[in-house]
């Protein structure tokens, strides 16, 4: 008989407690750490053989484990499939610059007309391929890769498109209709403010935390800006669970930092670069792009936080953690352009976790990863003062101590060309007309030498870590821009228009560029597309040019009677352009020879120490075969796209102008192999292996530079 809480005695009886034995505590105990073992295997053999984010793992490392192609046997590479879309440009304006997943022995990549697709990895036979046009949207911009997803038998692959974002069943490329509606998303759409119709892409695939997919994307840099907010959308409903504003909002850490509007209006200060992840701190680091527009601030006076900054989130909720600015109120175009790396270094003895983050301007910033704070000193250096009414240059920038520069920072008379007596002449003429100081003197309306440059230093393709060394690679460009203003003069209502939406890219002169994709001159346009076909592009967009269906059925056709000289009102009249300046366009100081205006190497790959804060390698990357001079037997060419390093000790890179893919010796930079492309692959290469064979692909997409345009994705093998 027991006792029932107070109510006296009952008649119930003690259940008989069954208690497992001794022997079988152990076997449970036994069996759960094999159990677990096992699943850590698993996921070790996942990793290892899958290349399952973008740039190889969420902390953006670009390394692998896999070491069946070594410094041994690298030479022996052979190509073992070519796949080929058969979609590019036939007037080389295409490109890719995808950086391909490969799972379970399927890979997924995007085509030069941004279709995806998926092919069996071992053969490069395709499985099915995914347009967006099958849903009525135009593909438009650009797509460097593809985010995935699983939860069991659930599985995602997440693509964008401009502003829409997918999400698709990797099985077959169907869309999964439970996300947003019928399986896509408008990205437009929940940033606070009205931004239908204003450029908007995704260009890089964002970062996933457990149920989130966080990401950014790419907008205008002049007119119309929109505000450059990180959002996470659950992945199985495409519903937003948070957002982080980038330009704050009043109350919010930051807002004295612009003028008191600004959120209302200004825009930038965004992610177009890609993430990367802590995942044991679950904490995602977003790396941002200038605040709009780009090379004049005389409308948001003040640092701008967070333009040009590395911030640290919570991954769960978007607060933030802590933030970084590497530019104050960037005139330059300075964007932080690839994520930060996820680094452990040791310093007298002690082991720290980092994230090392590159830099336009050929910087290296280093800093602690729970806290921000810069492993070795950063100083804020004097920095010129701009001579443009309006405008409040920042009297300060931060510049790394300790950690050395990886690409050319900055240029003197004796840099010029002398390749040919006509070359050095008309680079001492630039540089006599040109303003000149340093990589932060303000553009100007005489013009200034911007060196490193638009394009200079560590671009997009980012940096790639050796986590059993610490040892960083990264590539850069040398190359000198013209960062010029010029008085805005209101003019005819199609040239307003024209200076306001086209002027950056197609030139004050409708000149066009090679070096932007292949930004087609306009001079003679009505020779070569009709008034429609021109219409149809202004509004829908294509290929890298992004769709203006904001403007009105008048404002097209007064742009087109502009384009096509056909222009009837030619008064001066009110214009919506709300700066005092025009922006020149993106030109670089090439010659009449197509080459820059100063000594080679152009480009770079270095290596350096993290733990030691020196460089343990440079070389130049690419080369001009054709043109000889002395002492520079390789001269480094532009290059777009990133390494990728294995725990073969072998360094894998495209990315160069002279079509080729090139393996180094990692711990010493010697070229141990290369192969020519059918066209440059101005992406980030992806390893992998199927059934223990490895397998190194690259996207080759050309088109940049004037380069031939392709739509092949290229493996690499041991025979």
């Amino acid at each position: 008989m027991i006792t029932d809480n107070n109510r006296g005695p009952t008649n119930l009886r003690r259940p008989r407690v069954h208690r497992p034995s001794f022997m079988t505590v152990i076997w449970v105990i036994i069996f759960s750490q094999s159990l677990i073992s096992c699943q850590k295997q698993s996921a070790v053999n996942f990793a290892k053989e899958n290349w399952s984010a973008y740039l190889g793992d969420k902390s953006a490392s670009h390394y692998s484990l896999l070491d069946q192609i070594n410094k041994e046997n690298v030479q022996n590479l052979q190509m073992v499939w070519e796949f080929d879309g058969g979609e590019a440009s036939v007037k080389d304006r295409s490109m890719i610059q995808c950086n391909p997943l490969i799972i379970d022995g399927v890979l997924y990549g995007t085509t030069a007309t941004l279709k995806v697709f998926a092919l069996d990895a071992a053969t490069g036979i395709r499985k099915w391929t995914f347009s967006p046009d099958e849903n009525f949207i135009v593909p438009r911009g650009l797509n460097r890769g593809l985010a995935y997803w699983q939860d069991g038998s659930d599985k995602r692959i997440f693509y964008a498109s401009g502003e829409h974002l997918f999400s698709l069943d990797p099985a077959d490329g169907k869309l999964i209709t439970s996300f947003g509606k019928e399986g896509m998303v408008d990205l437009t759409k929940g940033l606070g403010r009205d931004v239908d119709g204003f450029r908007y892409h995704m260009n890089t695939p964002g970062v996933i935390h457990e149920d989130l997919y966080i990401v950014g994307g790419k907008v205008s840099e002049t007119i119309n800006p929109v505000p450059g907010h990180i959002r996470a959308y659950d992945v199985r409903t495409g519903e937003i669970r948070w957002i982080f504003h980038t330009i704050p909002h009043p109350g919010e850490f930051g807002y004295e930092t612009w003028p008191e509007d600004a959120y209302l209006k200004s825009g930038g200060a965004n992610v177009w670069a890609g993430f990367s992840l802590d995942e044991d701190r679950e904490i995602v680091y977003a790396p941002t792009g200038s605040p709009s527009f780009d090379f004049y601030g005389g409308d948001r006076i003040g640092d701008n936080l967070f333009g040009n900054s590395i911030v640290a989130l919570d991954a769960n909720t978007g607060k933030r953690v802590w933030h970084f600015q590497t530019v104050h109120h960037d005139l330059w175009d300075f964007d932080l352009s690839a994520p930060p790396v996820l680094a452990t270094i040791l310093r007298e003895g002690q082991e720290i976790d980092v994230v090392a983050q590159t830099t336009k301007m050929g910087l290296l910033f280093v800093l602690n990863r729970e806290t921000g704070e810069p492993i070795y000193p950063i100083e804020e250096i004097p920095v010129p003062a701009s001579q443009i009414e309006g405008e409040q240059t920042s009297p300060t920038q931060p510049f790394p101590t300790m950690y050395p520069t990886f690409s050319r920072t900055t240029l003197e008379e004796k840099d010029l060309a002398i390749r040919t007596e006509q070359a050095h002449k008309a680079a001492k003429q630039i540089w006599n007309e040109r303003e000149h100081s340093s990589m932060y003197h303000p553009p100007s309306i005489k013009g200034t030498i911007n060196f490193p440059g638009y394009y200079g230093g560590g671009e997009w393709g980012g940096a790639a870590i050796d986590p059993t060394t610490g040892v960083l690679y990264i590539n850069a460009n040398n190359f000198p821009w013209e960062s010029k203003l010029s008085p805005y003069v209101p003019g005819s209502p199609g040239s307003n228009l024209y200076k306001m939406y086209c002027q950056t890219c197609h030139g004050s002169s409708l000149e066009g560029s090679s070096i932007f994709g292949n930004v087609p001159a306009l001079v003679h346009v009505k020779d070569s597309v009709s008034r429609e076909e021109m219409r149809s592009i202004i509004t829908v967009g294509k290929g890298v040019m992004p769709s203006f269906s904001r403007l009105s059925e008048k404002e097209t056709n007064q742009i087109l009677d502009f384009l096509t000289q056909d222009e009837t009102d030619l008064t001066t009249g009110e214009s919506a352009w709300p700066y005092p300046y025009t922006y020149d366009g993106h030109k670089r100081f090439d010659l009449e020879d197509g080459l820059p205006m100063i000594k080679p190497p152009w480009g770079q790959l270095t290596a350096i120490d993290l733990n030691t804060a020196e460089i343990k390698w440079q070389i130049p990357l690419g080369n001009y075969d054709s043109l000889n001079i002395p002492d520079h037997p390789i001269t480094g060419t532009q290059n777009y796209g990133g390494p990728i390093v294995t725990l073969g000790g072998v360094l894998f890179i495209a990315a160069t102008a002279d079509n080729k893919i090139r393996a180094f010796d990692k711990d010493t930079g010697q070229k141990l192999w290369e192969a020519n492309l059918p066209t440059s692959g101005v992406a980030t290469p992806s390893t992998y292996a199927v059934h223990g064979k490895q397998y190194i692909v690259i996207a080759c997409g050309g088109g940049r530079e004037g380069a031939k345009s392709g739509d092949s994705y290229v493996a690499f093998s041991l025979p």
